[in-house]
């Protein structure tokens, strides 16, 4: 039987699950998988994942001081009891985000790294197979500098601009995740209009990204993620990583034909790209003359801090 689309892809790409749902996970068997607030959010209302939240408000409430406090760490505990089930079936690392409403503060972001590290290393979880997601805002990316230095690997997440991308690889940033969709997304509502696959400019950032750290000897890796059709994911073949939704990864494993490798580092040496150093003030000017980058990060913390609130909101009837 000819190989799917989704094997051909494994070839050249490392594949990551995108869901809190376990039992998807199962059926792919990707090397890694990524959460995010609005992914356990909806796992959450599961009841074969009810003894994990039903763990960590027990957790928060026996660990808390305050009924705040109380939510935080049932909130943190929640993240990462789903983190360790996703860690009994892949083989590779879980992405565990930080509370996006600490997207501007740095000591904060650092502080909550700390703690989800500390309730991961107190399961038994080597701190090598979690990554620390955090927002790619400026604050998010001197978070992560300090963490890396101490071990702790970042995955730099709501990801849309190459001035992001630099700032990630500058603070040796273990992996970035540039949202693809959401590009697609903004640019569709701006022109009316529909792209192909090779024309989506959510492909074409990830390409730009993907290129310049080839080309300067970035060591951060690339994952592509919040995917709308299967045609992008294609288009990014040879990137570092994908991160798949369940659904897509589906798609691909019922897809016949050939799939070309269309991200190579060979060929981005060639390339003449000029070299760009981001301080804060290149960052910001940069991220300011993007309105579409300034857009999503700003709505993508948006977003995910209203999951969180609800979230903390079910939480609390449980408490």
């Amino acid at each position: 039987m000819a190989e799917s689309k989704l094997d051909q892809l494994k070839k050249l790409t490392t594949i990551v699950c995108d869901t809190g749902e376990i039992n998807e996970i199962h059926k792919y068997h990707p090397t890694d998988a990524t959460t995010n607030p609005s992914l356990i959010f909806a796992a959450s209302k599961e009841d074969s994942y009810k003894p994990l939240i039903e763990d960590a408000v027990s957790f928060g409430k026996k660990s808390g001081k305050s009924k705040e406090e109380q939510k935080k760490l049932i909130l943190d505990k929640a993240f990462v009891n789903f983190g360790i089930e996703i860690l009994k079936v892949v083989p590779g690392r879980v992405s565990t985000e930080v509370d996006a409403r600490l997207s501007y503060d740095v000591q904060a972001s650092i502080d909550k790294g700390h703690f989800l590290i500390s309730l991961y290393e107190k399961a038994g979880i080597d701190r090598k197979r979690v990554l620390i997601k955090l927002a790619s805002t400026w604050e998010g990316i001197q978070a992560a500098k300090v963490l890396e230095k101490e071990g702790i690997h970042c995955n730099m997440t709501l990801m849309f601009s190459l001035p992001q991308a630099i700032g990630c690889a500058e603070a040796n940033a273990t992996l970035i995740s540039p949202f693809v969709g959401r590009i697609l997304d903004w640019h569709k509502k701006e022109t009316g209009k529909d792209f192909a696959p090779e024309e989506d400019p959510g492909v074409k950032s990830v390409t730009k990204i993907f290129n310049y750290y080839k080309k300067f000897g970035h060591k951060t890796q690339i994952m592509g993620a919040s995917f709308r059709n299967a045609g992008e994911i294609l288009e990014l073949a040879g990137c570092d990583l994908l991160t798949i939704a369940p659904k897509l990864l589906a798609e691909l494993s019922e897809m016949q034909g050939p799939v070309e490798r269309k991200l190579d580092p060979a060929k981005a040496q060639s390339l003449p790209i000029e070299k760009i150093n981001v301080d804060e003030k290149t960052y910001r000017f940069m991220l300011c003359q993007d309105p579409m980058a300034t857009d999503k990060l700003a709505e993508g913390i948006r977003k995910f801090s209203e999951d969180i609130e609800k979230l903390e909101k079910n939480f609390e009837a449980m408490m």
